[in-house]
């Protein structure tokens, strides 16, 4: 008896020093509760996004209908990271036909943007040269079509509603307007996001009244309009006044393409992904590389395990320098870069004392069950933060998205269309000018991305059940995170909230970071949380560190997570942004 109570005593201080530190923590720290739900969950990156999604989920939409009125109010309240000017992937289970499927809402580039009229100044960042296909449009309204109940004018109701009549600047955005000062030289962004020249501040309304007039036309007339009528016109005029290479045959020609997702299993766990030319891959490469270690060994978040998973993620990634690209223009081997045979053969590369430098890809086309013909030499590369927004919503029918959507980086190439409130992205700033890089820039080729969408199922009683939905923005940084994000909670038992909250790094490796010019320090970039003796460890073993701030490291995770028995739903979303769970 004694000794029984002596153990719980000990128990009873551990919980009592895990909530001093973190008032929401159960077994790892937490500072936000995790929030739960029967009958829905939306996980985004501002509140009012969630909100109107939980809205939806309310009146008896599903989670496609939820899906697409979160994503058109972040296009009018986080305008910074995304919107109909950009791109996209979305991932869809339906639950009834035990299906996923991926829309691939990203665009190509111009027909007129050629290797060699870029060739003599490079890739601009901003402005608009630097303006591909926006493809994210068509994704949302035949993904709806397709997927959901209600009518688009009901889904796009409250992004028309903040857009016309205003919301209150978040601190977020308000810093990011603050350092683009090209918003307040392009007069169109200028009349939008400052006043007089003076960049909107926390609590400063935001008005977007031409959009407003947009989302309403398109929600009346469809996306043709974007793509073949007075939009698409007033969009090419636009960006052909500003010295720029849009045409109308671009818009008209851009299409979403269907695609079946790719996976792997991870210890027993079905993980899908969406398929090149997203760099979904790099996950489930390196989900089958540190599946070779005994992670609970090694330990959660200790200098070891993440010594491993940088190491898995540097090979991962000389193989997407090397192979990954637009698969209507190149084979992709995807079979053998998914092999469990090959990750076995590249694991042997990983010591676990030391980090790896120069890492070159492998050979996965000897793991090809089919004939592989592309082949391309690998070139340098830098890093840049991409600007994109993730969120995932799951009904109370069991069906689930998982959305990214990107201008690519902040506020895009900073142009807001003249009269219809549409920021352009920047998304032609991923193009490799190297004529013979596998993801060399050619017209009409649609560029590498760094999105990634992640669902994960378990197979229980005979049937593929829905355990995880996933995802964050980042850039390169997305399929580090998930990679972190999902050894959390798969490894080692932590809850979606202590999942995303969890401190995190992200490693920077030449020749792999994705934004022209394509060049950058090696360099591991770990947020200052994390305890002296896992920094020390990783710089023993030769990561040279960055020690960022507490919560600075790029991401921003959304997790929804099913409890197959009970049908809970618990979700998660990262307070690195503004971002928000709401249940219901």
């Amino acid at each position: 008896m004694g000794s029984n109570g002596s153990a719980l005593n000990i128990v009873i201080a551990m919980e009592e020093w895990i909530m001093e530190r973190s008032p929401h923590g159960i077994n790892y720290q937490a500072f936000r509760p995790v929030i739960m739900g029967r009958r829905g969950m939306v996980c985004s990156a501002h509140p009012l996004a969630s909100q109107a999604g939980i809205s939806i989920l309310e009146k008896g939409g599903n989670a496609m209908d939820a899906a697409t009125a979160v994503g058109a109010v972040l296009n009018v309240v986080e305008p910074h990271m995304s919107g109909i000017g950009g791109d996209g992937f979305i991932m869809i289970y339906d639950k009834s036909q035990q299906f996923v499927t991926v829309a691939n809402a990203t665009g190509a580039a111009p027909y007129m943007a050629t290797r060699e009229r870029y060739l003599p100044k490079g890739i601009p960042f901003k402005g608009s040269m630097s303006v591909s296909v926006p493809g994210l449009l068509k994704g949302w309204v035949e993904a709806h079509q397709r997927y959901g109940k209600m009518s688009l004018s009901d889904v796009f109701n409250a992004a028309i509603e903040l857009a016309d009549f205003g919301f209150p600047v978040t601190h977020k955005l308000s810093s990011a307007i603050m350092t683009d000062s090209l918003l307040r030289e392009f007069p169109s962004s200028r009349a939008i996001f400052t006043r007089d020249g003076v960049p909107l501040g926390p609590g400063d309304i935001l008005y977007q009244h031409d959009l407003a007039k947009t989302l309403c036309k398109i929600a009346t007339e469809g996306s043709d309009v974007f793509y073949r009528g007075e939009i698409a016109q007033a969009i090419v005029n636009f960006v052909t006044e500003q010295g720029g290479i849009l045409s109308l045959k671009d818009m008209r020609d851009c299409n979403l393409r269907w695609e079946d997702p790719i996976s792997t299993i991870y210890r027993g766990h079905t993980v899908f992904e969406a398929p090149p030319n997203s760099s979904g891959h790099v996950l489930l490469q390196e989900l089958n590389l540190i599946e070779n270690f005994d992670m609970s060994v090694l330990g959660c978040n200790t200098s070891v395990a993440i010594h491993a998973m940088v190491e898995a993620k540097k090979l991962a990634f000389a193989d997407r320098e090397t192979y990954l690209a637009d698969p209507e223009f190149v084979d992709v081997p995807i079979e053998g870069l998914l092999s469990k045979q090959y990750a076995k053969e590249r694991v042997e590369l990983i010591d676990l004392e030391r980090a790896s430098k120069n890492v070159s890809s492998g050979f996965p086309v000897n793991h090809q069950a089919v004939n592989y013909k592309n082949g391309a030499n690998i070139s340098r590369s830098q890093p840049q933060e991409e600007d994109t927004t993730c969120f995932c919503v799951v009904d109370r029918w069991g069906n689930a998205v998982v959305q990214l959507q990107s201008l690519q980086s902040g506020f895009g190439s900073s142009l807001v269309v003249e009269g219809t409130g549409i920021l352009l992205n920047n998304r032609m700033t991923y193009w490799h000018l190297e004529k013979d890089h596998v993801d060399c820039l050619q017209p009409g080729k649609r560029v590498r991305h760094t999105m990634n969408p992640v669902m994960i199922f378990d197979s229980i009683n005979g049937n593929q059940e829905l355990q995880l939905a996933c995802g964050t923005p980042g850039a390169d940084t997305q399929v580090q995170t998930n990679l972190q994000v999902i050894s959390h909670v798969l490894d080692f038992g932590m809850n979606v909230v202590e999942a995303v909250e969890a401190p995190r790094w992200r490693h920077m490796q030449n020749p792999t970071e994705s934004t022209y010019p394509h060049t950058c320090d090696d360099i591991l970039q770990v947020e200052g949380r994390f305890a002296e003796d896992v920094i020390s460890g990783l710089s023993e073993r030769g990561h040279d560190l960055d020690i960022m701030g507490n919560w600075d490291a790029a991401g921003s995770e959304m997790m929804i997570q099913v409890d197959s028995q009970t049908g809970s739903l618990f979700g998660g979303a990262d307070p690195r942004r503004d971002g928000y769970a709401l249940g219901l």
